[in-house]
């Protein structure tokens, strides 16, 4: 059964760091580019970042820049999002997606063919 899980979430204070996991089974993300997406309550989906399946390249949302760090750990079969100098607007539920596409870039606006079922990010004093 192929699935995706996140963890790693939680409630933190402003300034605080989380640090996401994204666990694959049932497929190999050797191929896959992975991707970070968030929703706000009221809010639609966004993509916050992206890691591609051949050489690592990343994307990050202009908001999340220099805060935010994907990586990719083949042989754990995981996706990490490390989550730096948290904002109260950074609070949302936060998804994983994988694409299978083999290139050297990725992009949050391709159609994603697994997703995760999310988990809570709270930052908040």
């Amino acid at each position: 059964q192929v699935q995706l899980v996140e963890s790693g979430g939680g409630l933190v204070q402003p300034g605080g760091s989380l640090r996401l996991s994204c666990a694959a089974s049932g497929f190999t993300l050797d191929y896959y580019a992975i991707g970070w997406f968030r929703q706000a309550p009221g809010k639609e989906r966004e993509g916050v970042s992206c890691i591609s399946s051949r050489d690592g390249s990343t994307y990050y949302k202009d908001s999340v820049k220099g805060r935010f760090t994907i990586s990719r750990d083949n042989a754990k079969n995981t996706v990490y999002l490390q989550m730096n100098s948290l904002k109260p607007e950074d609070t949302a539920v936060y998804y994983c997606a994988a694409v299978r596409k083999l290139f050297n870039l990725c992009s949050i606006t391709w159609s994603y063919d697994y997703w995760g079922q999310g988990t809570q990010v709270t930052v908040s004093s």
